[in-house]
């Protein structure tokens, strides 16, 4: 799917958190979503990129391929994620990689891997959606 007709479609674009965050998608489909975001204005106190962070754009990229197995007739419900940081980041771009694990009727897992700019490991976490009826939700 093309990243500008994705956008199209969705009620609120990226969304506000990942449009703060500056967060910008690259590639998607039901099996592989990539994003960048920038650490500059993503940073804890001492300067590092924040966890949470990491963890923000993770769960938007499992969420959006699982929205993208899911569609039309489901949208995507996050019900479980973690994550391990394994190095900081003080500058530049990381580069987030979703990559399905699973892809059922009722929910969908990835793993989602986060490298800096020199494609050293950042943060791997894994999320899990359940795919509920849009009716549920009011859409």
């Amino acid at each position: 799917m093309d990243v500008e007709e994705y956008l199209a479609q969705m009620p609120q674009g990226m969304g506000t958190l990942n449009e703060k965050m500056g967060i910008e998608l690259v590639e998607l489909s039901a099996e592989r979503v990539v994003a960048t975001m920038p650490v500059e204005g993503n940073g804890q106190p001492y300067g590092l990129l924040h966890g949470g962070a990491s963890v923000v754009l993770a769960e938007s990229l499992g969420s959006i391929g699982s929205g993208i197995h899911a569609h039309p007739d489901r949208v995507p419900v996050g019900v479980d994620i973690n994550a391990t940081h394994h190095r900081s980041a003080t500058s530049g771009l990381v580069t987030g990689v979703a990559t399905a694990i699973h892809l059922g009727r009722t929910s969908a897992s990835y793993e989602v891997v986060i490298t800096d700019e020199r494609g050293k490991r950042v943060c791997t976490s894994r999320i899990t959606c359940a795919l509920i009826p849009k009716e549920r939700v009011g859409l």
